[in-house]
This record gives C-alpha cells, structure tokens and sequence, in this order.
C-alpha cells in the first residue's frame, strides 16, 4: 500500500533552495534528470490539526531536531537566517528559517510522543 510521502516546496529560486539542501543542511540526494535532485527526508510524521477558513486547506513543513540551542548554533554557523525567536509552545521549542528561494520553513524540538520511529 503506500510507501512513503513525497514532499514538494515550491521555489522562486529552486536552484538556491536545491544547493540548500543539498550544502548546508547536507540531505542526501539523488539526481532526477539534469540536475533536478531529489532528497532523502528525514524520518517524518504527519499530524491533522483543527482549522477554519482561510487555514483549512494548507500544509507546514517543520524539520524536527533533539536539541534545538546546538541545531540552531549549527545551522547559524553555515548562514542559515532565522525568522523568528525560539517559542516554547508547550509541546516543544519552535523557530523559522529561511530557505533560499523559497520562504520559510519551520524548526523545533518535540516535548511531545513522536511517531516517526515507530515499525
């Protein structure tokens, strides 16, 4: 049945958001055709939240990490630009990057049971 999720970000600059991924954030990558690469997700989870109107019918992408104060020292460190400061929400530590190209995708650091390591 299914297999797997294939996730898609639409970029202004794909090349830059590609290079991204590919230099700084160091994803494995297979060339699709002609430079088209695709990358290797870490191991993912999805969750279904509540909404209304204008936020029924969209989709987050958030990269998760064990501890966010030594991932974002990292990521600061290769250039990455943050957009915004570390909230604590509750079930976990959140914060935004910018990714070349293409916007901004979410952080942070689960205080909650996660499900991506689950058989």
């Amino acid at each position: 049945m299914i297999n797997g999720a294939h996730t898609i970000l639409y970029a202004e600059d794909a090349d830059a958001a590609r290079a991204f991924f590919r230099d700084v954030l160091n994803l494995p990558n297979v060339d699709a055709n002609d430079g088209w690469l695709i990358f290797k997700s870490p191991p993912a989870e999805l969750a279904v939240h509540p909404a209304e109107g204008p936020d029924s019918a969209r989709a987050e992408l958030f990269l998760m990490c064990d501890d966010l104060d030594a991932t974002m020292a990292e990521l600061g460190a290769k250039g990455v630009e943050f957009t915004t400061g570390v909230t604590n929400a509750g079930w976990g530590l959140l914060t935004h990057f910018q990714i070349p190209g293409a916007g901004e995708i979410g952080l942070y650091q689960p205080r909650h049971a996660t499900a991506y390591d689950l058989p």
